[in-house]
């Protein structure tokens, strides 16, 4: 059996993969606790095999963090807690736990310890005094001499269980040190006048022990901001989808991405297939998390280094593997609750993947311009692919868990042939009896998208969207024959007006410049 086939085995399995995870931002402010915590919400979660040219033997993993953040956001910019731990889990023997974990530990200082400070007052009443900005002078790749404010990061390499597995540190390659820079925020252009180089200057190769890359190469890493490369119409969807009729079965794109002005930070690591899969088997799952300390008292008398006492064991407050999940998913109740749980724990969430609101919700607001909700009760399909992964092509044991699940083994499509709705794509439409049917030699046929991984520019708002009202299920069951087919571009496909831009790198980490915040 091909590839391709194992890939997309079922087209009911595949086709509601993403069935409750309707249209909504992929994980921004979503949940409670997290909106009095920006600095630990994990925004998005990618994996994907790269489409580098030259780097077919390794997956990329972008882990990125702070939702919402606006480019002039100064003068305190936005910084990772250095008080949080935050991590990236490889399950690779599919019983939901990690086996692999990459952590990152972040330090923010001033310079010298103190912070730039200057000369003021006359001659002989002079006083040194700090200045109350991020940077004092242009900054340039290997140049920073006017910066105020320094960022670093650690990274250990986790095997076994994250807390009490051995931990080994990843060091820059050819060295010992295990230090690594994070870039200053896109303060502008005067700032740092061409941020794109300035910003490259930080990605590093890597040594990861235990880890032997393809000849020549090694692995890389890069933290920093980034635009947001998420697409929504964030502001209509959460006003009980305030869209028209005519907007929502509308052209993809409307200009309605009401966050395509903002940026976030990434986490991004390139590691060889290799180093990531065990036992003979391709498939991978990832999901991504950050923890705070179980306690903490606020300084009275704050300082930069330490404006609150924290300590104890360390307290999971944010996951995220697949995209939706805890925004559109999850109800109301259990939100702060799945931010804290496992994977291996998620046959407690079960019931809302088997009975899922969100179409409900959709045909509440929409049911009188004939738009309806599917009619397959309980949902066993959604929790073939969505907890467990579909047979023979990403699936990861019987164990119920959410993750993001990549087959190492499918190749990359390169960048110029993707299709920003995956795997979707390799499917005939549904009939009134049949669901709809695998066609590898259908036009535009991309089985290296989600949800078989997921690229920047799968378009999950869409296809999230289309799939839940029931497109590529039988029109019987999805009650629902007016909904046009998933690869649609047309008007008449259903939307959210705002599109997911292919407007990536060809290289890693992928996610283009961040948004300066003056130009």
């Amino acid at each position: 059996m091909s590839l391709m086939k194992r890939l997309l085995g079922g087209a009911t399995a595949l086709a509601t993969v993403a069935a409750p995870l309707t249209a909504g931002a992929s994980s921004h402010r979503e949940a409670p606790f997290l909106t009095k915590n920006p600095k630990v919400d994990g925004t998005d979660f990618y994996m994907f095999n790269s489409y580098e040219a030259g780097r077919g033997d390794y997956v990329t993993i972008l882990a990125n963090y702070i939702p919402v953040q606006d480019a002039y956001g100064g003068p305190n910019y936005f910084t990772m807690d250095p008080d949080a731990v935050y991590e990236i889990h490889i399950d690779n023997n599919g019983d939901a736990v990690e086996d692999i974990t990459f952590q990152f530990d972040f330090d923010v200082a001033l310079a010298g310890g103190t912070g730039i400070a200057l000369p003021v007052g006359p001659a002989g009443q002079t006083k040194n005094v700090a200045v109350p900005f991020s940077a004092v002078a242009p900054v340039s790749a290997g140049s920073e001499g006017g910066r105020n404010v320094l960022e670093t990061y650690k990274v250990n390499v986790i095997r076994g269980d994250r807390r009490t597995g051995t931990a080994m540190p990843i060091v820059e390659a050819g060295t010992t040190n295990g230090t690594f820079g994070k870039p200053l925020d896109n303060i502008g252009t005067k700032t740092i006048p061409s941020y794109a180089a300035y910003a490259d200057s930080f990605i590093k190769d890597i040594d990861i022990p235990g880890c032997t890359p393809p000849a020549g190469t090694h692995p890389r890493i890069f933290v920093g901001q980034r635009k947001e490369g998420f697409a929504v119409n964030l502001g209509e969807v959460f006003d009980l989808i305030a869209l028209s009729a005519g907007e929502v079965t509308g052209a993809p794109n409307q200009n309605k991405n009401i966050i395509d002005d903002k940026n976030i930070t990434t986490l991004a690591l390139e590691v060889p297939k290799s180093c990531l899969v065990a036992g003979g088997s391709t498939v991978i799952g990832g999901w991504t998390t950050a923890s705070v300390r179980q306690a903490r008292v606020i300084n009275p008398t704050a300082t930069f280094a330490q404006p609150a006492r924290e300590g104890g064991p360390l307290v999971q407050v944010s996951r995220l593997g697949m995209p939706l999940v805890n925004e559109v998913v999850i109800g109301l109740p259990d939100k702060d609750r799945f931010n804290s749980s496992e994977p291996k724990d998620d046959a407690q969430f079960a019931d809302y993947v088997t009975n899922p609101t969100l179409p409900e919700v959709v045909e509440l607001l929409f049911g009188g311009a004939g738009v309806t909700a599917p009619d397959r009760f309980p949902r066993t399909d959604l929790v073939t692919v969505f907890l467990t992964g579909v047979p023979n092509v990403n699936n990861t044991g019987a164990t119920l868990s959410e993750m993001l699940r990549l087959n190492t083994a499918i190749p990359a499509t390169p960048r110029a042939s993707q299709s920003r709705f995956g795997a979707a794509t390799c499917f005939d439409p549904a009939t009134a009896t049949a669901d709809a049917t695998l066609n590898t030699s259908r036009p535009g046929c991309d089985p290296a998208g989600f949800p078989n991984g997921r690229r920047p520019g799968d378009d999950i708002t869409d296809l999230s969207l289309r799939v839940a009202m029931g497109v590529l299920i039988n029109t019987t069951d999805a009650a629902a024959g007016q909904i046009p087919y998933v690869d649609g571009a047309a008007p008449g496909t259903l939307a959210d007006g705002s599109d997911d831009p292919l407007a990536f790198g060809n290289a890693f980490p992928y996610l283009t410049s961040p948004i300066p915040g003056a130009q």
